[in-house]
């Protein structure tokens, strides 16, 4: 899908302190109350009086978001449930499509709303913390950093008995990823159009392929494999993180996106998460979803 390969491409770590140097390049844009008419959203304050706060989630994003018996469910709504209660207030969720890329949603769910009939939210999760983001796009503060994620491989356990498979073994041995992925461009990149590459409309549905014997490895973002693994306890399946020449973008860091104009929930959210982090519920909500958890560079 257009998010998996938006994020992806997006992807990258930002020290404190070091978005300034790397934004030096950059032109600052012009500010948006001097632009265009655009949904400011709520104010910190009037959260609290509301008693709510709402998080847009992506749909059908599994084990992230989705919609399950008429709920949303997943990693990134729990955390959510985390930062309300932190906040002493109700959550909501609003399960969004992906744009054409992240600044889109960015633009239509936090800081200025879509063309028609468009509002945004109060926080968006499952933003990737990326310097270059940082600079571009000055109307989104990015901040609560909650997980990182990296590119991984599935495989059939009794195919490869003595160790996992690594992309060149792919120039022979079928392999699944979602179709424009960056799991795909570059095993493309790496070996060519080979035939061996079985593309499929989501990574969820890749990992089926494996499970079903389709292929003998799958390729794509961790947290989606093991996923697939979960639901195919009896497929024999495992998964690894090899190292993958010539991937520079191959980790990441996962946080959330305020507008910039609130930046007083921007750092009460970072708070929240900051705490949630040290006192181990984030960790249990990978844990609960059957997934290995990767603390964030903060």
């Amino acid at each position: 899908m257009v998010r998996r390969l938006s994020l992806a491409l997006a992807i990258g770590v930002a020290l404190p302190g070091g978005a300034v140097a790397r934004c030096e390049g950059y032109v600052p844009q012009a500010r948006p109350q001097n632009t265009f008419a655009q949904d400011v959203g709520r104010e910190f304050d009037r959260i609290l009086t509301d008693g709510w706060i709402e998080f847009a989630v992506y749909a059908d994003y599994a084990p992230w978001s989705f919609e399950e018996k008429g709920r949303a469910a997943g990693v990134d709504v729990e955390v959510g449930r985390l930062i309300a209660k932190a906040l002493g207030v109700e959550p909501k969720f609003r399960l969004v499509a992906a744009g054409e890329n992240l600044e889109a949603d960015l633009m239509n769910y936090v800081w200025k709303g879509a063309a028609v009939g468009g509002r945004v939210s109060d926080v968006m999760l499952h933003v990737p913390y990326d310097s270059e983001l940082v600079c571009r796009i000055e109307q989104v503060t990015f901040t609560g950093q909650y997980a990182a994620e990296n590119i991984a491989i599935a495989y059939q356990g009794a195919d490869y008995e003595e160790k996992g498979p690594t992309p060149p073994f792919f120039r022979f041995d079928p392999v699944a990823v979602e179709n424009d992925s960056i799991a795909d461009f570059y095993l493309t990149s790496l070996i060519g159009p080979a035939g061996k590459i079985h593309r499929f409309r989501s990574t969820a549905a890749a990992m089926d392929g494996l499970a079903a014997g389709d292929t003998k490895a799958a390729m794509g973002p961790r947290a989606e494999l093991e996923a697939g693994i979960v639901r195919h306890p009896e497929g024999g399946l495992k998964v690894h993180s090899p190292p993958l020449v010539g991937f520079a973008r191959g980790n990441w860091t996962i946080g959330v996106g305020v507008s910039f104009q609130h930046r007083d929930l921007a750092y009460a959210v970072d708070d929240a998460i900051e705490n949630a982090l040290g006192d181990g519920e984030i960790s249990r909500i990978f844990a609960q979803y059957g997934l290995t958890f990767t603390p964030p560079q903060r």
